[in-house]
């Protein structure tokens, strides 16, 4: 160290001008290395102050209860309808006279739907009356005829063989008349099947006819959702088909979020080869919400059982493996690996690697590592010191 004597011998041997200028530097010297040194502590204490500081972060914790929850089979699928019928007329080669029903319509059984043009069968159904007619006045005929030759036949007047010929002839007048009579009814029946009525109760779905055109027998007119019935068929996996049973509740949410109550009507007795999934059919309310064709997400509910429940900001993934943080007694967490089941709001059922009763970390979790020591506060503000 240069102590001022030093400096003075030092100045003894050099002129007074270079003397002066020496001090001077020396002093500025000394100045500078004085001033280094107090920033760098200044700098060593501002640098130890965040790590003292962020040494025990404050965290939330929630112990680990057993709570009653609802078990369920989650699965998707789609709504159909329950029976879809397709309506079409009995007769074929008429023209269409009038369609009375729109798409959306709701309908009653027998409830005329379209008409056919009648002209002609009405024309047939008046000839086939005449030849009825025609028939039982012949019979009347050859009744009266037999009747006479057989009040004769006694007296040797009329032989057998005309007595016989004329027994013949009536019966072959009365055939001709139950010939004529079954053809008037096929002709009445006939014009009956111009007026194309509902088979049931329900809604027309489709509409494939025009006033005008010529219909065939058998062709699709109109479809109708019978009763308005619809049901959603879920595709469930082979391994849960066993645990679904006839009657089972079940809570639906359609794509818009429309929230359904059904219940399990049938199973389907096979599985399908190519999705290893098997149906289940699912009875759902007319009340709309649900339209053929609407995809829909729903849970089978198989009943109650006792769970250990986290919540969601407690539980980490790291490397492909969920954890939550256990604080001990000296206040320091460990890093368990856990197996999760059923998320339920805002909670998540843990299977396995705690036990219920432990302490895990709640907000922060996400911060922390193995073996750091923590403040366990009761709650932190939104942003602040455990965030």
């Amino acid at each position: 160290m240069i102590t001022s004597s030093a400096l003075t011998n030092l100045g003894s041997y050099l002129p007074q001008s270079r003397r002066g200028r020496l001090l001077a530097a020396i002093g500025v010297t000394v100045a500078l290395l004085a001033a280094l040194i107090l920033v760098l502590r200044g700098g060593s204490t501002r640098m130890h102050a965040p790590v003292a500081a962020a040494a025990a972060p404050a965290v939330t914790t929630k112990t680990l209860e057993t709570m009653q929850m609802a078990r369920g089979v989650v699965a998707n699928g789609t709504v159909y309808a329950w029976q879809e019928i397709v309506v079409g007329p009995e007769v074929g080669g008429y023209r269409v006279a009038a369609v009375n029903v729109e798409v959306g319509d709701r309908v009653r059984k027998g409830q005329e739907l379209v008409q056919l043009a009648e002209d002609m069968l009405a024309a047939e159904v008046a000839s086939k009356r005449a030849n009825l007619e025609q028939a039982q006045a012949s019979l009347e005929n050859a009744v009266s005829a037999y009747r006479r030759a057989h009040s004769l036949s006694g007296s040797g007047v009329v032989s057998q063989s005309d007595l016989d010929k004329l027994r013949s002839e009536e019966l072959a007048a009365r055939a001709r008349v139950e010939v004529n009579k079954a053809e008037l009814q096929t002709s009445e029946l006939r014009l009956r099947h111009t007026r194309v009525t509902a088979p049931d109760d329900g809604i027309i779905s489709a509409r494939n006819v025009n006033v005008g055109q010529v219909a065939q027998a058998g062709t699709e007119m109109l479809r109708l959702l019978s009763k308005g019935r619809v049901e959603w068929r879920a595709e469930i996996p082979e391994s849960r088909i066993r645990e679904i049973r006839v009657g089972q509740n079940v809570t639906l949410t359609t794509a818009d979020g429309a929230q359904l109550d059904g219940k399990v009507r049938t199973i389907a007795p096979t599985i399908e080869s190519s999705t290893r999934a098997g149906l289940v059919y699912v009875d759902i309310p007319s009340t709309g919400a649900a339209r053929p064709g609407m995809f829909a997400r729903g849970e089978i509910l198989l009943g109650q059982s006792s769970a250990s429940m986290a919540p969601l900001s407690s539980v980490v993934t790291q490397d492909g493996y969920t954890y939550v943080f256990v604080v001990n007694e000296q206040q320091l967490v460990v890093r368990r690996r856990v197996e999760t089941g059923a998320v339920h709001d805002t909670q998540i059922e843990i299977v396995g690697g705690v036990e219920p009763g432990e302490r895990i970390v709640d907000k922060g979790a996400g911060f922390l590592k193995d073996g750091d020591r923590v403040r366990v506060v009761v709650g932190v503000p939104e942003g602040g010191e455990g965030a």
